[in-house]
Parts: C-alpha cells; sequence; structure tokens
C-alpha cells in the first residue's frame, strides 16, 4: 500500500500546469496520475447504469404500487360494473376501467408510501442531526490529480496541490502500480488532507 496524495481540477490543462510545477519540486511527472472522476450516478456498476443496486429514497414504493393498484382497480371495476349493468355496455368498459383504476392506483400509492417513509426520516433527522447513510458524501466530479508521496513529503505535495488551484485535496492508502492508483474506487467518499 502506498500513501496518495489527490486533488481535484476543473480541467486536464489545470492538472497540468500542476504536474509541471510538481516535476519543477522533484517529482517524477511517470509517477502522477491524472484522470478524471464522472458525476456520482454516473460510474455503471449496474448493466443498467447508476451506482446502486435501487435508490434508498425509493424504499416502500412497490408495496404503495400494488396496494394502490389493487384498491383504485377494484374500485374503478365495480363503478363500471354498476354502469355497464344499468346501461348494458360491453364488458370491456368494466376491464378498461379496472385498468385505469389501476394505473392511477399505482401512481398514487407509489407517492404516498415513497412521501411517508421520506417524512419520517426528516421528522427523525431533524430531532437528532446525524449523518444519512444512505447516502454518504460523494466524490465531487472533475479531473483528479493523484501521486504517490513517501509520509515526510506528504504536507509538502498537499501545499504544492493547493499552490496549483487543486480542490478538495485528500489522503488515501492505495495500490499503486505503473505510474496508476489501480484501487482507486470513485464511491468512496474522499478522506480530506
Amino acid at each position: 500500500m502506498s500513501l496518495i496524495v489527490a486533488a481535484r481540477y476543473q480541467t486536464f490543462d489545470q492538472a497540468g500546469l500542476a504536474t509541471q510545477h510538481l516535476a519543477r519540486h522533484g517529482f517524477s511527472e511517470d509517477q502522477i496520475h491524472t484522470f478524471y472522476v464522472n458525476t456520482a450516478g454516473s460510474h455503471d456498476r449496474y448493466p443498467v447504469g447508476g451506482d446502486r443496486r435501487e435508490d434508498p429514497d425509493a424504499t416502500g414504493g412497490v408495496i404503495g404500487v400494488v396496494i394502490g393498484a389493487a384498491i383504485l382497480g377494484i374500485i374503478g371495476a365495480a363503478i363500471a360494473m354498476l354502469v355497464a349493468g344499468r346501461f348494458e355496455y360491453s364488458s370491456l368498459i368494466v376491464i378498461a376501467a379496472g385498468g385505469v383504476g389501476a394505473y392511477v392506483g399505482a401512481l398514487i400509492g407509489a407517492m404516498v408510501a415513497i412521501g411517508r417513509v421520506r417524512r419520517r426520516r426528516l421528522s427523525r433527522a431533524s430531532a437528532v442531526p446525524v449523518a444519512n447513510e444512505e447516502h454518504p458524501p460523494v466524490r465531487a466530479a472533475g479531473v483528479l490529480l493523484a501521486l504517490p508521496v513517501p509520509p515526510d513529503r506528504e504536507r509538502e505535495v498537499v501545499r504544492l496541490l493547493r499552490e496549483t488551484g487543486g480542490q478538495d485535496v485528500e489522503r488515501a492508502n492505495g495500490r499503486w502500480e505503473n505510474g496508476k492508483w489501480q484501487d482507486f474506487d470513485p464511491l468512496v467518499p474522499p478522506t480530506p488532507e
């Protein structure tokens, strides 16, 4: 494991100037890894995209969909049966009314269920301010310049990166091979320097 210090820049040109500045202070340019970090949610960890299997804010939505669709589907079909029976309309109207009721019920049920869970979370959070485990801090998107640093030169590198406009300067212990940070994980929140 290597001690790695990294900073975020807005453009590759800014990171290139920082690389030159570090080279003037004795750091080898071939040991500096510059790469782009996508915005949160854009890392394609799953075949359909995204960083998580499911959205933590959608908790309870499936149950709301099923309950809402069942209730309004039955109500819609029952009303249509009464109307169809009285005026001798086709049974297709009953099926269509049940389908429309189920669709509207699914939408309303999902919104009510998701809103209820969210309101419960917000009321707990307002009572005691704690970090949200479901939404950990995310790494900001941008060009990341990283380099392995001997522990005795860590403060110097941090200063040099900040002098060149580096933002969100961080430190990490990672695997550095062939001039690259091999085990970099964009989902792991950075440890500020």
